[in-house]
């Protein structure tokens, strides 16, 4: 019997949303195991044998007489631990529609339709003719596909792989411009100290990084601040003297357009750096500052008349980023600090042609304040990338109006819960990969962030336990993923490094001694960015598990026609290959061999194959 009370959809969100101007994706969930076969029933909700729009009220008792419903097959998109998702694209014939959906138990063979209001059974030979199906306010409504709603992002993205730049850590091209109290290149990192990185230094290795396969470069902020990572704005308008001013930066920007990269930069618009001019002016006159209406003061004067040591950090007399009394958090809702914010964000786009704003704590900023910022951004620039940073689920920022996607922690949570930390099995790990995906409209899917360590996390081989095969198992999963894949400085090498209390390893410098570089993790990576430019089908929509192991953490998956198999156990994994596999012959698009596979095939620990079957 089909679990009624499990039955899940919404309209207008990522069950039911436009993925282009004129066709819709609809998704359903259901209990898991229970259903055999889901089917849409679904057409234009003014098509009437008699009543509706013309002869009666569309909600009301009168309401039966619809005949415009007809029946799309869904299929299976993905399970979860606790749910089967059904999936179908159709095209309205007028850009509007009513649907609902037809459900066979697995079981019974019972048949019901799962409406908006109620759940009706159904017999096989009532489907054709069922009062239930004319009835039409019982159908869910997409009311009509406008184009100013859907979410159109940037081409270029999927085509991408990032490189996140760490500035003040990355190379320190001109020793002259940096700060004086810069210490040796490669000394212990800590949270106040500096290396003398800067953008000069970025460009010397532009070079390198276009042989890795770079194509996008992640900048932490570089705009005018005191502490190394940049975080505490004093100044939007200017880059930091330290990092080479404007001119480095529009010379950078230059000599990457030129390689065919792409350039974005860090908005941290949730807060200000506490020698920022506009929070001084606070400090200094109180209520009679003109900016104080910029920040959310709960008390004047905003710091304490005592010494800093003995601050209660959670209970300042203005709001902050987190506890971090240098952050104040600037008011968005301001209009004037929101015309400032948003002359930054064009400023930017519009002098240096920035190619993409990730936004910082991107989920504590109002709604109303990323959509102008959007409208602002895409005037001067459509094809601009807009990505959140938001750690958890975030499909209220992904309507249309305010980001293109997010940073994908949630695919970088399952990667390391089941590659890095052991923490789960292949099974699970596949429900946990799944719905990192259903939680997201396709469209968002294909421009998402995939990332596995960053400024703000422990670096994947050091959580790994200094496994560099299990980081590559992590890599190889990430880079055969829809999205597009960063790797954070100094990841392609082989850096390691923790975040945390007392501990900024994950922000040494980044490794130039070739000799002390791993070459042999650096030329795995390059295959990796090499095979994702070679093969499309790796941007396919959804991921199909062809061989989940239950003892093992061993995984086959196919993405279009790349097929992956990985072994994440610390002895060799021999399986029964899929009959879809079994006896064929295959291309190895890692090693470039042709094959053919026997019915078994077994993978060394940690190992991996990465194949095509040849026709």
């Amino acid at each position: 019997m089909i679990t009624r009370s499990s039955l899940i959809h919404t309209a207008k969100s990522a069950f039911s949303y436009a993925n282009d101007k004129e066709t819709l994706h609809i998704r359903m969930r259901s209990a898991k195991g229970e259903v055999e076969k889901v089917t849409l029933w679904i057409g234009d909700p003014y098509k009437w044998e008699e009543g509706g729009l013309d002869g009666g009220n569309l909600e009301g008792s009168d309401a039966y007489g619809w005949s415009g419903g007809e029946e799309v097959e869904m299929e299976l998109e993905g399970s979860t631990e606790l749910y089967d998702c059904w999936f179908a694209a159709y095209k309205p014939t007028r850009k509007r529609t009513r649907y609902g959906f037809i459900l066979t138990d697995k079981e019974s063979q019972e048949k019901l339709l799962f409406g908006e209001k109620k759940c009706v059974p159904l017999t096989d030979d009532q489907q054709a003719n069922s009062k239930a199906l004319s009835h039409l306010s019982n159908f869910y409504c997409f009311p009509y596909i406008n184009p100013a709603d859907v979410l159109s992002t940037p081409e270029w993205v999927k085509d991408t792989t990032w490189y996140q730049i760490f500035p003040e850590r990355f190379a320190n091209g001109r020793p002259d411009i940096s700060p004086a109290n810069v210490e040796p290149w490669g000394s212990k990192p800590t949270n106040d100290n500096f290396m003398g990185g800067d953008l000069w230094g970025v460009i010397d290795h532009l070079d390198y990084l276009q042989e890795l396969g770079i194509n996008g470069l992640y900048f932490c902020p570089i705009f005018f601040a005191n502490a190394n990572h940049k975080y505490d704005t004093i100044d939007y308008m200017q880059v930091d003297p330290h990092f080479g001013g404007k001119e480095a930066f529009k010379a950078l920007v230059e000599a990457a357009h030129k390689r065919g990269m792409k350039v974005m930069l860090d908005a941290v618009f949730n807060h200000i750096g506490n020698e920022s001019p506009l929070w001084l002016d606070v400090v200094e006159n109180g209520e009679k500052s003109k900016y104080k209406d910029w920040f959310w003061i709960k008390d004047f004067p905003v710091y304490p008349d005592k010494p800093l040591e003995t601050w209660d950090f959670t209970n300042l007399n203005y709001e902050t980023f987190g506890n971090v009394h240098t952050m104040p958090k600037l008011n968005t809702e301001n209009p004037e600090c929101r015309a400032y914010l948003l002359d930054v964000a064009r400023y930017w786009v519009e002098e240096f042609d920035i190619d993409g704003w990730r936004l910082d704590v991107a989920n504590e900023v109002d709604h109303q304040f990323w959509r102008d910022f959007r409208k602002v951004v895409k005037s001067i620039k459509p094809d601009c990338y807009i990505l959140g940073e938001i750690w958890h689920e975030g499909m209220a920022w992904l309507q249309g109006d305010q980001y293109d996607s997010l940073m994908n922690y949630p695919l970088t949570s399952a990667i390391k819960e089941f590659f890095a930390f052991d923490n789960t099995d292949a099974r699970n790990f596949t429900y946990d990969v799944n719905n990192s995906y259903l939680n997201y409209p396709r469209n968002v899917n294909a421009s998402i962030f995939n990332l596995l360590e960053s400024h703000d996390t422990s670096r994947i081989i050091s959580e790994a336990g200094g496994s560099k095969d299990k980081a590559k198992l992590s890599y190889l999963f990430m880079f055969t993923q829809i999205g597009s894949p960063c790797i954070y400085y100094g990841g392609e090498i082989g850096m390691e490094g923790y975040k945390a209390m007392g501990s900024e390893d994950h922000r040494k410098c980044m490794e130039w001694d070739e000799s002390k570089q791993d070459q042999d993790f650096k030329t795995f990576i390059q295959s990796l960015i090499n095979l994702r430019k070679e093969f499309s089908d790796l941007q396919a929509p959804s991921i199909q598990w062809l061989h989940v192991g239950k003892q093992q953490k061993t995984l086959i998956y196919q993405r279009g026609n790349v097929i992956v198999m990985m072994n994440n156990e610390s002895s060799e994994s021999t399986f029964e290959l899929p009959e879809e596999l079994a006896h064929k012959p295959i291309k190895d698009l890692l090693t470039y061999k042709s094959e053919e596979f026997e019915s078994q095939i077994t993978l060394p620990a940690y190992g991996y194959k990465v194949i095509q079957i040849e026709k």
